[in-house]
């Protein structure tokens, strides 16, 4: 073995080219488990980010079964999920370019059956015994930005038909779900301005031999619990999630009264950003296959209902989502950061694992990819704040003896979101480069129960940023990064608390915004329905804080940014519409610090074709160069950089 090349950080070269994890990687998502057959999604980005249905064979091969141009993605809530469901071995899908929803029976067309309109659907289920589907229907013809949500059901007798409502009144709803008997409807709602993590309501209706609903009663919830995933056991009894007290735990409720199943201080949910998350299934009437995640890591169990007992599986996966059971057997997808995400089949008695279906086909050695190391650091009013360093690694090279490296600081989503110990190459990208990534948890995120998640109560753009910030000097303190070469990266309300910390903190050296926020009065006044609202609580309540929305905003701070900046944006987001990245340009043009602005036809929030993912990734690095002036390994293409001197 040779001993690795003395090389500076940043200038290794790595296999992970743009181009690879471009080209190579597909997404996976929901399977589904109909009979004894196995459904899910892959999402490609060498086909413009199409999605489609995959069907698993006896034998163990794949088909897909959504021909070209369909494309399986509904834009309920702009977020989407559930965009598709299994029902006697035909598939019904919402396609993207219409969000008509389809029938596809095997070896046919694709047919529609709800009418070309301003109606959107997602996160279906079968009738047993009635001829219909019972879905979330999104109502546009009033507004696109205000429009109605209800649950309806399209029958499959009939032609096509937009269907008849069943619930309406609240603003939103979720999780239609009828017992297996046909005869009982559970579902969520919610109305402004909570968001599903901050409070929601179980419903449950009776329903009549002709599918109307009767006796409709709230079971539990309210403005101050989360509740989510209702799901009906083989038997007949209604479970859920909730966080009642203060975690996602559990719960099933008897016909008179709720009971935990597993009370411990774990999450066993997720935030509710899309439809048709599952992180547990009935194994049987008594036993429950789920995920949980403690401390920032996920974990695979199996609970004994009766006796509230939970046996966690030794796996090599350290996330865990989409649990579905069947035959003995729990399916789900699982990623480790050595471990590209896969459709799992685990089988219960035996504790074998079966890998059905990878993100990437490509083994990649392991000293090119870094294991996370996790972290716990003091931040103000002495909490604590959590992250997942990434230290540099490449087999092939070793930083010079006195140097250390270039830290990227990622900031998740959400923001209530998390960053989680999966197979990244967006991280590894890096890594194998030579940059240390901090990926933070800061206050707000999940995984860490409702009271972490609170901390960013009218608190956001300064408490994710402190969190940042210690993490960086907890770093620092402990001689891991170069203090002069930090940037700050993130998407969505990552973005905008790179940009808040650019505008506040002095740390940072340069900073890279994925459709980020950058006027919050902009946002409250052009976001969509779903997150119409989400500010009252992250800000507070608009109009009546509008002096605090505009000191927030950095747009309005731009006396205090020093710093380069590169910002990229999707033309056709809905969410963060790209006036915020293109404000954001001028702004700092006009003030003559470096910056680059990155702009893609065709793309949403959250880029999925092939070309882009390669262009920006290489646009990052080339913009890295410049600001922290070394030569990478990689043939770039150049961009625009204005004021760079």
């Amino acid at each position: 073995m040779t001993a690795p090349q003395i090389s500076p950080y940043g200038s290794w070269q790595s296999p992970l080219t743009s181009s690879f994890i471009a080209g190579e990687t597909i997404r996976l998502g929901q399977p589904i488990l109909e009979g004894s057959t196995l459904y899910w999604l892959e999402s490609r980005p060498t086909e413009g980010g199409r999605t489609v249905v995959i069907r698993l064979n006896p034998d163990g091969t794949h088909t897909c079964l959504t021909p070209s141009p369909f494309n399986v993605r509904t834009r309920v809530h702009e977020y989407g999920g559930g965009s598709y469901l299994v029902a006697n071995g035909t598939v019904y899908f919402s396609n993207f370019a219409d969000q008509r929803l389809y029938r596809h029976l095997p070896g046919e067309t694709p047919r529609p059956i709800t009418p070309d309109g301003p109606y959107l659907y997602a996160d279906g289920v079968a009738d047993p015994i009635r001829p219909r589907l019972l879905l979330i229907r999104e109502d546009r013809t009033r507004s696109h930005r205000d429009p109605v949500n209800t649950i309806v059901s399209v029958p499959l007798d009939r032609q096509t038909t937009a269907g008849d409502i069943l619930v309406a009144g609240h603003d939103f709803y979720a999780a239609p779900r009828i017992s297996p008997d046909g005869h009982h409807m559970a579902w969520l709602a919610w109305n402004h301005p909570n968001m599903p993590w901050d409070g929601t309501e179980l419903w449950i209706a009776d329903v009549e031999w002709d599918g109307t609903l009767r006796d409709p009663r709230c079971l539990a919830g309210g403005p101050a619990e989360s509740i989510s995933q209702p799901q009906w056991s083989p038997d007949g009894v209604l479970h859920f999630v909730s966080d009642r007290t203060g975690w996602w735990n559990l719960y099933r409720w008897d016909g008179q009264e709720t009971h935990p199943l597993c009370p411990m201080d774990a999450e066993f949910g997720e935030p509710q950003w899309v439809f048709g998350q599952s992180t547990y299934a009935f194994l049987s009437p008594e036993r429950i296959i789920c995920a949980y995640t403690k401390n920032g890591f996920w974990y695979l169990a199996g609970l004994e209902i009766s006796a509230g007992t939970l046996q966690t599986f030794e796996l090599p996966y350290t996330v865990f989502d989409s649990v579905r059971c069947g035959h003995g057997a729990a399916y789900c997808l699982a990623s480790a950061p050595t471990h590209p995400q896969a459709v799992l089949r685990f089988d219960v008695d035996t504790q074998t694992v079966t890998v059905l279906r990878r993100s990437l086909n490509i083994t990649i050695d392991e000293g090119h990819i870094s294991t996370p190391e996790p972290l716990a650091y003091q931040t103000e009013h002495d909490h604590t704040a959590y992250g997942l360093l990434y230290k540099p690694k490449n087999a092939e090279y070793e930083g010079p003896p006195n140097d250390r490296p270039p830290l990227i600081v990622k900031c998740h989503g959400g923001p209530t979101g998390a960053a989680v110990p999966s197979f990244n190459l967006m991280i590894q990208f890096w890594t194998s480069r030579g940059f240390a990534v901090l990926d933070v948890n800061y206050g707000g995120s999940t995984g860490y129960g409702r009271a972490y998640r609170e901390r960013l109560i009218g608190q956001w753009g300064i408490v994710d940023v402190e969190d940042c910030v210690h993490g960086v000097r907890y770093l620092a303190n402990r001689g891991d990064i170069d203090l002069q070469r930090i940037a700050i990266t993130g998407g969505s309300a990552g973005g905008f608390t790179v940009l808040c910390a650019l505008t506040s903190a002095e740390c940072f050296a340069a900073g890279s915004s994925y459709y980020g926020v950058s006027d919050l009065e902009a946002l409250v006044r052009e976001t969509h329905k779903f997150e119409s609202h989400y500010l009252d609580r992250l800000v507070g309540p608009y109009p009546e804080h509008a002096e605090v929305y505009r000191a927030r905003s950095p747009i309005h701070r731009i006396d205090r940014l020093t710093r380069p900046l590169i910002l990229f944006q999707g033309l056709e987001d809905k969410v963060v519409p790209p006036n915020q990245a293109q404000m954001m340009f001028e702004a700092v043009k006009a003030k003559g610090l470096p910056v680059a602005y990155l702009a893609f036809e065709g793309e949403q929030h959250g880029f999925r074709k092939a070309e882009t993912i390669q262009r920006v990734l290489d646009a990052e690095l080339y913009f890295y160069s410049k600001i922290f002036r070394f030569v990478p390994a990689d043939l770039l293409p150049p961009i625009p950089i204005e004021n760079l001197s």
